[in-house]
């Protein structure tokens, strides 16, 4: 009996590292497990972000619901004294992969929003490598003051649990979409740009109608929320970039008026499309003093 007390005595550690092993367990799991239910909750909203940090467009989608299910299974891992060091390894190179990528595309992403987990607004620069190593060393020091893992099969059927959420919430989300779905991409001044992310204004246009350059020069003394806007002329696109000029408004121009008329039909312009995550909204029939200001103000397009 001796003998066994003394094999065990080692293994105990004292109370005070227990103690702060479980608070930096306690921190960074429920940062990563809310982190991930946000992404998979609102992948769509996830996936803008992620085009903003460069991902393509074509990915976005795929890498916010992948992130969204690792930060759910290793928020829980971490969580649990068992796997825990298991969590706290699966964190640390998740966040270590991060920060390379932040810092290999460090001057072109310098002062774009990082916003990856609720509540933490961020914005690309030093302040940002700070932050995620005070969250790498949280992981580290739960990781160390951790038993060794043990148990893949239990370990297994909570990431397979994470993967159920991951794919129950995408179909709930995707099933909310409503209204005609827009091309995944289309080209705007020579260069593909995606529909799917965001809020979008497509403004369809005749560069010599009068009423297109009054309706055009009041959409551009609006303060938009975020929104992307298209134009497409619905002839001679050769003056498209100094109708856009002229007017003020923000905007590039694309070729592919005639396929999307045939999918938003509509008689002359000006008309307008507003998209959210690729799905039509609502639709800009009227430019007068009261529309669509009205109908932008309602549905968040402008403030």
């Amino acid at each position: 009996m001796a003998h066994g007390q003394l094999v065990a005595t080692p293994l105990e550690l004292p109370i005070w590292k227990t103690t702060f092993s479980w608070i930096c367990a306690i921190l960074i799991g429920l940062l990563f497990l809310v982190a991930g239910v946000w992404k998979l909750t609102d992948h769509l909203g996830a996936a803008a972000r992620m085009t903003q940090a460069l991902i393509p467009a074509q990915l976005s989608v795929f890498t916010a619901v992948f992130f969204g299910t690792a930060e759910v299974f290793t928020g829980i891992l971490i969580l649990i004294p068992r796997y825990r060091r298991w969590g706290a390894w699966l964190i640390g190179l998740m966040l270590l992969a991060f920060m390379v990528y932040i810092g290999y595309f460090y001057n072109q992403l310098l002062g774009a929003d990082c916003t990856c987990f609720p509540w933490v607004k961020r914005a690309v620069g030093p302040m940002f490598f700070y932050s995620d190593a005070a969250m790498l060393a949280l992981a580290a020091i739960a990781g160390w003051w951790a038993r060794p893992s043990e148990g893949t099969r239990g370990a297994l059927i909570i990431a397979a649990c994470a993967a159920l959420f991951a794919g129950v919430s995408f179909g709930i989300t995707e099933s909310r979409q409503t209204g005609a779905k827009a091309p995944a991409l289309i080209t705007v001044d020579g260069q593909p740009v995606s529909l799917q992310q965001g809020k979008v204004l497509l403004y369809f246009y005749d560069p010599e109608c009068s009423h297109c350059d009054q309706a055009a020069r009041r959409l551009a003394k609006h303060t938009w929320s975020g929104v992307k806007i298209y134009g497409l002329p619905s002839r001679v696109p050769q003056f498209g970039k100094y109708f856009m000029d002229s007017t003020s408004l923000k905007a590039g121009n694309s070729p592919e008026h005639d396929s999307l008329k045939k999918l938003f039909p509509f008689g002359d312009p000006p008309y307008g499309i507003l998209l959210e995550h690729g799905r039509q909204k609502a639709s800009l029939l009227q430019f007068d003093q009261a529309e669509p200001e009205s109908t932008l103000r309602k549905l968040g397009y402008i403030e």
